[in-house]
């Protein structure tokens, strides 16, 4: 664990450091948030965060690949996640500058999922009712689908300052959880790729999330939001199809459902904003990617909650979910959900205390 502890540290470090550096060069290269109807902030903000993040994976993985523990992780996996989460963030940052259409940036995200085909990561099972062997092109199809959506989840729950960044570290760290248990505990080699990205990943976001918080000097981006949701799309894949089933099963690893629990609950938070904006747009007979003001973020704020209250409340839902679901690895399944349920009861108190401090002030 120290090992992972000082990849987790140098990732942040370098995110932290990098970060206004990035920040200036967008400014100068004119990839800006531009304040809009639909928008929060107020002031023309600069994006291009994710360059920074992906500097900072890059950088760390060249630093801490002589570890004896870390250095286990490389492999042909670890190479393809990079490969493809440097290909989406390259996408992202053309958007981040010039707006690319919808169409285009789904393109992009099916060709990062293809390198990840190349690489050999792809759904080869599911764990349903008992153990379902995909077909090849099944797998395929379905590794392509999961990715996208993964990758779009992160999107467009990247609304206000710091909650994709917080969200996101939240939801990597529970995979990591999960996916060290697997790797250095369980002897799982094909563990090792997600435990080291994951570690990365929060390392990235607790080196940005400074520079992110309200009043946000810098925004991931489309830049950011691509790369992070394809590592840990790619992570989610790793962990739920590729590692034998049977083994993981015959460790009586947790609840025999959680390698196909753990990547929803994870990310239950960004799938179930992505899942409504688009059941939302479609009844209206817009398309499923046209912008509103109606996400759960929107919601929370028109309540009376603040920013970083409305952050805040998400940081515990997602906490709620995911943690229970990666923590049932390793204690009992009731201590697990008890850890959800006083995440749950902050959560409404803090929502609560809100409503109460607006009434005393109207009066």
């Amino acid at each position: 664990m120290r090992e992972y502890s000082l990849t987790l540290l140098i990732a942040a470090a370098l995110t932290y450091m990098l970060t206004p550096l990035v920040r200036k060069f967008a400014l100068r290269q004119k990839a800006v948030a531009n304040v809009r109807e639909r928008d929060i902030h107020t002031e023309t903000t600069p994006r291009w965060g994710g360059v920074a993040m992906w500097i900072s994976m890059g950088a760390t993985l060249l630093m801490v690949q002589n570890l004896e523990l870390v250095g286990k992780a490389y492999s042909r996996e670890l190479l393809g996640i990079f490969l493809a989460a440097s290909f989406v963030l390259l996408i992202g940052i053309l958007d981040d500058r010039f707006e690319l259409d919808a169409v285009t940036k789904l393109a992009g995200q099916g060709l990062a999922a293809a390198i990840l085909l190349l690489f050999g990561i792809q759904i080869l099972w599911l764990p349903i009712d008992g153990i379902i062997v995909l077909p090849t092109n099944i797998g395929q199809l379905l590794t392509v689908l999961v990715v996208i959506v993964i990758i779009n989840a992160v999107n467009f729950i990247d609304g206000l300052d710091g909650l994709a960044t917080g969200i996101v570290a939240i939801s990597a760290a529970s995979f990591f959880g999960f996916s060290y248990l697997l790797a250095v505990e369980n002897g799982f080699s094909r563990a090792g790729a997600p435990s080291l990205v994951t570690a990365i990943v929060i390392g990235t976001c607790i080196g940005f999330l400074p520079h992110n918080i309200h009043p946000a000097r810098i925004f991931m981006g489309d830049s950011g939001s691509m790369f992070l949701g394809l590592v840990l799309a790619a992570a989610a894949i790793t962990l739920m199809g590729q590692i034998d089933a049977n083994a993981v099963f015959s460790e009586n690893i947790g609840p025999a459902a959680l390698p196909l629990l753990l990547p929803f609950a994870v990310l239950a938070i960004p799938l179930l904003d992505l899942g409504l904006a688009v059941l939302r747009r479609v009844l209206r007979g817009k398309s499923p990617f046209a912008p509103d003001k109606e996400h759960l973020h929107h919601k929370l704020m028109s309540m009376g909650n603040s920013q970083q209250r409305t952050s805040v409340i998400l940081y515990l839902g997602t906490g709620m979910l995911a943690l229970p679901a990666m923590l049932s690895a390793f204690i009992p399944v009731w201590a697990a959900l008890s850890v959800g349920f006083i995440l749950l009861l902050m959560a409404i108190m803090i929502t609560k205390r809100e409503k109460k401090l607006k009434a005393k002030v109207s009066i």
